[in-house]
């Protein structure tokens, strides 16, 4: 598209979204030749993944609802991270505590001894699907401003690094998902199971 017209507006992921699709559709209408004929196949290919791609959000937010519609009332967790947290957390009842739940998605700290002193460093153990998830959560809070935003900004001002304020904010975020699937888990008898999540996920 760049190539048949370098000043062609397309926003950033905007080929996700239909009608910026028809936008690029219509300006193709007026251009001939193979460059024109092949990006008209791509956008043709990319409208089709879209479609198929919605289909499948609508089911997993079916799942998500069924099982653990407090996820989405998670700033920043949108259907596919819940899927996500659901499908790989296969019951959060298994776990004691949220520092347990923690040590399996990888965001509780690993202690370091120094000396006499104790340190802690980054977890790269855990299940790290999981792990994404949260994280892209924490980020799309610290984006959008808000109470998360908030905290974010508060660690920036007590010294830490952005990586360290996120990783902060990333076990916050742990700790209101463990919350939230124990209380989804209590209150609910699902009419899907996690392997349901999973299945949709991968597809």
């Amino acid at each position: 598209m760049h190539e048949i017209d370098p000043e062609l507006p397309v926003p950033s992921r905007g080929l996700r979204g239909l009608c910026v699709l028809d936008l690029l559709d219509a300006e193709l209408d007026g251009h001939q030749g193979v460059v024109a004929e092949i990006a008209r196949d791509l956008v043709g290919e990319c409208r089709r993944l879209t479609v198929q791609i919605n289909g499948l959000e609508v089911r997993l937010r079916r799942l998500v609802e069924a099982l653990a519609p407090s996820l989405l009332d998670i700033p920043g967790c949108g259907v596919i991270s819940a899927a996500v947290i659901i499908g790989e957390t296969a019951g959060a009842s298994r776990f004691k505590s949220k520092d347990a739940f923690a040590h399996f998605t990888g965001t509780a700290p690993i202690p370091v001894w120094s000396s006499n002193k104790v340190h802690v460093r980054l977890n790269r153990g855990g299940n790290r699907s999981i792990n994404h998830a949260l994280h892209m959560i924490a980020v799309t809070q610290v984006r959008r401003g808000g109470e998360d935003a908030d905290y974010f900004a508060k660690q920036l001002a007590r010294g830490k690094t952005p990586k360290e304020a996120v990783r902060l904010l990333r076990r916050r975020v742990s700790d209101r998902v463990f919350r939230a699937l124990i209380a989804d888990e209590s209150d609910t008898q699902p009419a899907a199971s996690p392997a349901d999540l999973r299945l949709s996920v991968a597809a």
